[in-house]
């Protein structure tokens, strides 16, 4: 039987592989033929014409992409919060848009679903369970999968938030030297995005580059915060805007920001600590305490029972 689904399974993706060169599903569309005429006045169109796809079987994006817009759509009803992810999705630094990940989410709830019918087909304990509950479990596994994939990003964005915060204090004592030495704020950025290496230092990166595409540097400092959304970053970016609009030196401003950040970074650490006090008690308490207890009484029970 395994060796017959085996079969079945390759016959079929043969078939599939077969029915993708008709020309019906290997046509180009609309929008990739209208694509490479609007690449100068459209962003979505340069995304759309310079990505490539590995995909060896066009048919089943063909046949099955409807069902997953639909899937999609209903799982952000489920979940909502498109602004919310949205943000997670650019803190995380992330390529990705919204609807992009719902897709991905959707194919994470796929096969969460499909872990749980394999369990529910192959488990007695399964098979002995009502339909409804096993329905249940499908269920509950594929929307599992979904919120999984809803949590790695929240991790990868809180990790990104965290090293960016860590890089901050370090920039700003690069800023500051630079300015002092007679640069200007945007050479200071230049300077700091092409010799340092780290997340915040290729968002500044990125602020260069719009400034030379013609944007001013305060609307591209306050683009920046508003997409991180990162307290330390966000003051910086005030700060400096406020300073550009005052005429206030930034060299002074941005070394009393330096050591905000060293402050705050200190008094984070200090809380972690004090957090991990409870969870770092449990080494001692439950193996080094126990080991020292039996390496004290252990002799003596030996000493008891041979009988000296």
């Amino acid at each position: 039987m395994a060796w017959g689904v085996f079969l079945g399974i390759l016959l079929g993706v043969g078939l599939w592989s077969l029915v993708s060169l008709v020309p019906r599903f290997g046509r180009p569309r609309l929008a990739q033929r209208v694509a490479p005429y609007i690449l100068d006045v459209s962003a979505e169109a340069r995304a759309y014409h310079g990505r490539t796809t590995l995909n060896p079987l066009p048919v089943f994006g063909s046949l099955f992409s409807p069902m997953i817009r639909r899937l999609t759509t209903v799982l952000g009803y489920i979940l909502g919060g498109a602004d919310t992810l949205g943000r997670q999705l650019r803190q995380a630094g992330s390529r990705q848009g919204v609807d992009e990940f719902r897709t991905v989410q959707v194919l994470w709830a796929l096969t969460g679903s499909a872990l749980g019918l394999g369990l529910v087909l192959v488990s007695p304990a399964a098979q002995s369970l009502p339909l409804v509950a096993r329905v249940l479990l499908v269920v509950t596994t594929g929307m599992a999968g979904a919120l999984l994939r809803g949590w790695l990003l929240q991790r990868a964005a809180r990790a990104r938030l965290a090293r960016m915060s860590s890089e901050l204090p370090t920039i700003l004592e690069f800023l500051t030297l630079s300015l002092s030495a007679g640069e200007g704020i945007l050479d200071a950025l230049r300077r700091v995005a092409a010799t340092s290496s780290g997340e915040l230092s290729r968002e500044l990166a990125g602020v260069v580059a719009d400034v030379h595409t013609g944007m001013p540097l305060a609307a591209s400092l306050t683009a920046l915060a508003r997409r991180i959304q990162l307290p330390a970053l966000t003051r910086f970016v005030d700060q400096v805007t406020g300073a550009l609009d005052r005429g206030t030196p930034l060299a002074e401003v941005l070394r009393a920001q330096a050591q905000d950040a060293r402050d705050e970074a200190k008094r984070d650490l200090l809380e972690a600590a004090g957090r991990k006090e409870i969870s770092m008690m449990i080494p001692l308490v439950f193996l080094i305490l126990p080991l020292s207890i039996l390496f004290a009484i252990f002799p003596g029970l030996f000493v008891l029972q041979a009988g000296f």
